[in-house]
C-alpha cells in the first residue's frame, strides 16, 4: 500500500514537471523562430534581445540550446526563401513581449547568484 501511495505522489509530481518542461521547450522554440526571422529581416536588435531572454530563461542544457538553434535555423530559411514581408519594428516588440510573458511562466529566471547562496 505504502508504493501504492508513493507512486501516485510521484506521478502527480512528475506531471507538472513535464508540463513544465514541453512548455518552456515550446516558448524556448517560439523565441528561435522570431531570432530567425529577425536575423533574416537584418534586425540585430531583436534578435539580441531574443538571445538575452534565452540566456536569461533557458537552463543551460543541450536540449534548450538545439532547440533554439533549430527554430532560428528553420525560420531564417523560411523567411529567405518565402520572400515574406518581415515584421515591423513594433510587430516584433509585441512578438517579444509576448515571448517574454510567457518565458516568465514557463521559465522563470534563476535568483542572483548571491541570492542563491543565501547572502
Amino acid at each position: 500500500m505504502k508504493r501504492l501511495t508513493l507512486l501516485a505522489t510521484l506521478s502527480l509530481l512528475a506531471g507538472p514537471a513535464a508540463s513544465t518542461l514541453e512548455e518552456g521547450l515550446s516558448a524556448i522554440g517560439a523565441l528561435g523562430q522570431l531570432n530567425g526571422q529577425a536575423l533574416a529581416c537584418g534586425n540585430m536588435s531583436v534578435a539580441s534581445q531574443a538571445k538575452e531572454l534565452v540566456i536569461a530563461h533557458a537552463p543551460k542544457t543541450r536540449n534548450y540550446g538545439e532547440v533554439f538553434e533549430e527554430q532560428t535555423n528553420a525560420a531564417f530559411l523560411r523567411q529567405g526563401k518565402g520572400h515574406a514581408e518581415c515584421p515591423t519594428d513594433e510587430d516584433f516588440a509585441g512578438a517579444l513581449r509576448r515571448l517574454s510573458n510567457r518565458l516568465q511562466v514557463a521559465l522563470p529566471p534563476p535568483p542572483p547568484a548571491n541570492q542563491a547562496a543565501g547572502r
